[in-house]
């Protein structure tokens, strides 16, 4: 399907890998020209040159830590023009509260939380004078389903659910649309990162069972793909998706619909 976003500029955070690359790519088949950021510059080399060589489009990379509120908002003023903000960076640590500490704690929201939010207030309000715009935030479904063992990501996932409601609610009348996905599990680094970090909480004679359970958790017995994410996000970010802000899609295969978070114990009827 041609989206009509060929000629379009899109800067996304986190573009190197994982969903955050599965995005970069999505766009760049569709001809959109890109700027990427992340912390990893020999990962941005390599990701600019499989995009470059696949589908011909411009790509400029920058690696930059986008927890560092200086060089974060330099970031979002030098991509102030762009037409489509994807704010996909995030290190949310896994575990319990007596696993993640306080300065832990606060990297991850200065980068996920607090990044997010800053880029999005230097490149919305430049959207806003030019009256036209897009702004998808990759937040993530363990905001609408929170569990103890994910207890920084949690809090941090509900208040950009919420901050993406409240600014697309508004952004539309200055001709911007915000908006957003929610991934469940997705078959990235990451998730593997977080899978070993519960499975280590629970008790070794247990771990069978559990795995079990997460995987039966999931649509088709498995994580989601990156690419299962990717498109929803080219869609939003086209003009077929005019009527969309202040919205949150979740993505996870009816997951939580079915009863909660992979590992979870099955819930039983009253």
């Amino acid at each position: 399907m041609d989206l009509g976003l060929k000629g379009r500029t899109a800067a996304i955070t986190g573009g190197s890998k994982g969903i955050g690359y599965a995005i970069a790519e999505e766009f760049a088949r569709e001809g959109v020209n890109l700027h990427l950021a992340s912390r990893s510059g020999d990962e941005l080399k390599n990701a600019s040159k499989k995009l470059i060589d696949a589908y011909g489009v411009k790509v400029e990379t920058q690696a930059v830590d986008l927890s560092n509120r200086q060089v974060r908002d330099t970031w979002a003023r030098d991509h102030a023009s762009a037409d489509i903000l994807v704010n996909c960076a995030g290190a949310i640590p896994g575990g319990g509260l007596d696993q993640v500490d306080e300065d832990s704690w606060r990297r991850a929201w200065d980068l996920k939380l607090f990044g997010y939010i800053g880029i999005t207030r230097i490149i919305y309000a430049e959207m806003c004078k030019r009256g036209s715009g897009v702004i998808i935030n990759v937040v993530g479904a363990g905001g609408i389903s929170t569990r103890a063992s994910y207890i920084c990501g949690a809090p941090n996932n509900a208040a950009l659910i919420s901050f993406t409601n409240a600014l697309g609610g508004e952004s539309i009348r200055h001709g911007v649309r915000v908006c957003g996905v929610n991934p469940g599990p997705v078959a990235t680094e990451r998730v593997d990162y977080l899978r070993k970090i519960e499975e280590e909480r629970v008790p070794p004679a247990e771990r069978e069972a559990w795995n079990k359970r997460y995987l039966d958790a999931m649509a088709y017995g498995r994580s989601a793909r990156p690419d299962e994410v990717s498109g929803m996000v080219a869609f939003l970010a086209s003009d077929r998706a005019s009527y969309i802000t202040g919205a949150m899609l979740t993505i996870d295969g009816g997951m939580f619909a079915r009863g909660g978070a992979p590992g979870s114990p099955v819930k039983k009827p009253v």
